[in-house]
């Protein structure tokens, strides 16, 4: 309880990183129990519960699903659902996390609360990088979602199926998966508010917009025979041009191919251009042999910026006149000026380019070797931000394996035994670390850039918070204090007395685990239902409620944890937000439970 509590106050306090607070904690355990062992335990036991937790199935199950989400993101597998929330956005900030909200709550009635996160995870953040909104103000909320969608039926989180498990053992009768949903639902309506119009506002902004993202490039844009521009005029389809694109030499009456059109805009918006207008940023050619360089060495295409020092031969030349495609065979996209000074004059060329000036940022397309030589021997100056271009032709490949592991883990495996058809459920353990390894045999997932997929912090974190849960429920500290709350709740009204187990629970879920909490909670409640003549029904649910109220710390859930490096938060942010909510969910559920079952 000591070390809980000490672990909590530091996270509170943030004064050092959660990290370091999460190895001390490990250590303070793993020694703790060395020297003063468990009743009836040696010393080395100790260490197996300290330490157990880089072990343990759910960082595996952690660490394979970002693993797998970023198989998704380099792969551009969700950019379709992305474009239409990106579009719902675009048109209402509000309406467009409203909608996430309800997606989110939807499926996970009836998917695992983890994979739905994953699979929402990189679409969030890809809106934030697009600067729609914070991912810091969206990615709680949506988790918080997630979860109360979670608890609506019996199949919607593992921890449900546990509680009903142990209130059968103890001789409770089955709980259908729907007998519940009407409660859950009318408390979303109480909490949906809650986290569409008042949670994002308790959030830090994290949105950081990077230079990256400010600067303007101006390129030429080539129109193919296979064009939306080829016979058509600039006003026909100016409604299909992606925010941020301006038109510098518009053309009178319709475009033929072969021509090109000077256009600027951000890296993003020239790329949505290129792909709603199907046109080139650069001649067909050198893209043609970019791409064929790239499946013959199978390395990834890349985008990065580049910009011209002094030195640079580049200087007062043109893309044209500089022979950049002929000798390195990488692609200039575009060119980014600085804002000019009083009485500077941009210089272009007799054909309209502009002439390359010292201080001009290039967006540069190419093979990672190819970008390196061109950088060093051009007298160019590598600025960070470098992204690798989605791997389009592997999109349906990486989304399929997301999808199996996400169907074998919540509906299972298609089986027929002599009964019929008996589907077999995986443990999502299993099937994502599956999922995982398919990304890498596939190609879908470099094998040497999965550390970019992965948050120490976060494994750490999980490490710590395994750790923490076990010596909670293995010291007997759980099971004390759910003695202690039975003979206190023998003079409450049902009412307080759901609210308190259900209090209980969520505190124990939120710094143990939710499997401790259910296992504890769970025959408590039964026995407290004897001893005060009520149902059992209400107060096992009361339980389950409470196993997943589980808002107030990054520890008490692995989408919890999912989220925070995303969304930059720390462990007041889970305070800040979560514990609002957890009254709000507590309240609410205990009135609707006392009305539902006439208490």
């Amino acid at each position: 309880m000591a070390v809980t509590i000490a672990m909590f106050i530091a996270f509170a306090r943030g004064r050092y990183p959660e990290e370091i607070i999460s190895l001390i904690t490990i250590a303070v355990i793993g020694v703790g129990l060395y020297f003063a062992p468990l009743e009836g335990a040696k010393p080395t036991d100790g260490l197996v519960i300290a330490f157990g937790g880089f072990g343990h199935q759910a960082l595996i199950t952690i660490c394979a699903l970002m693993i797998m989400g970023r198989g998704l993101v380099v792969t551009g597998a969700l950019e379709p659902f992305a474009r239409l929330l990106e579009s719902l956005f675009r048109i209402n900030g509000q309406l467009g996390l409203l909608v996430a909200l309800l997606i989110a709550m939807s499926l996970s009635m009836f998917v695992n609360d983890t994979p739905v996160m994953v699979l929402l995870l990189p679409v969030l953040v890809a809106l934030a990088g697009k600067g729609l909104i914070a991912s810091s103000k969206s990615l709680m909320p949506i988790n918080a979602a997630v979860l109360i969608g979670g608890m609506a039926t019996t199949i919607g989180t593992s921890t449900n199926i546990l509680v009903v498990s142990i209130a059968q053992d103890i001789g409770m009768d089955t709980i259908g998966v729907f007998e519940f949903t009407p409660i859950v639902l009318v408390a979303a309506l109480f909490a949906l508010p809650y986290l569409w119009l008042v949670m994002p506002r308790l959030l830090r902004d994290n949105s950081v917009i990077p230079d990256n993202v400010r600067r303007i490039f101006h390129t030429r844009l080539r129109v193919g025979a296979s064009s939306l521009l080829a016979g058509a005029e600039l006003a026909a389809i100016r409604d299909k041009l992606p925010e941020g694109i301006t038109f510098h030499d518009v053309p009178t009456g319709s475009m033929q191919p072969l021509q090109q059109l000077h256009i600027s805009g951000t890296h993003e918006a020239l790329e949505e251009a290129t792909r709603v207008l199907k046109g080139e940023l650069a001649p067909s050619w050198v893209l043609d042999r970019i791409r064929r360089v790239s499946k013959a060495r199978g390395e990834d295409i890349v985008a990065v910026e580049m910009t011209v020092t002094a030195d640079s031969r580049l200087i007062t030349r043109t893309l044209a006149s500089s022979g950049v495609a002929d000798l390195y065979g990488v692609a200039v996209l575009g060119i980014h000026r600085r804002n000019r000074m009083l009485g500077e004059r941009d210089v272009h060329s007799e054909a309209g380019d502009l002439h390359i000036l010292e201080g001009d940022v290039l967006l540069v397309m190419g093979i990672e070797d190819d970008l390196h030589t061109f950088a060093r021997n051009d007298g160019l100056l590598r600025l960070e931000g470098a992204r690798e271009l989605p791997r389009r032709s592997k999109a349906v490949l990486a989304g399929a394996i997301m999808l199996g592991a996400i169907s074998t883990a919540s509906l299972g495996l298609p089986w027929f035994d002599a009964n019929g058809y008996a589907p077999i459920k995986l443990p999502i353990a299993i099937s994502a670390l599956t999922g995982a390894i398919i990304m890498f045999v596939t190609g879908c997932v470099k094998f040497d850039r999965v550390g970019r997929a992965l948050s120490a912090k976060v494994i750490v974190l999980i490490a710590a918070s395994i750790a923490i849960g076990r010596v909670i429920d293995a010291s007997g500290a759980a099971e004390w204090l759910g003695q202690g709350l039975s003979l206190g709740l023998a003079y409450l009204p049902p009412a307080l007395v759901l609210s308190a187990i259900m209090l209980f629970v969520t505190i124990v879920t939120n710094f143990a685990s939710n499997v401790s909490a259910a296992t504890i909670g769970t025959p408590i409640a039964f026995s407290i239902a004897s001893s005060l003549d009520l149902p059992p029904e209400p107060l096992v649910l009361a339980v389950l409620f409470g196993c997943n109220l589980c808002y107030a710390t990054p520890i008490a859930y692995q989408t919890n944890m999912l989220i925070m490096s995303e969304g930059g938060y720390e462990f007041r942010d889970y305070l800040r937000a979560g514990v609002p909510l957890v009254v709000l969910m507590v309240t609410v559920l205990s009135v609707l439970l006392v009305l539902w079952y006439g208490l």
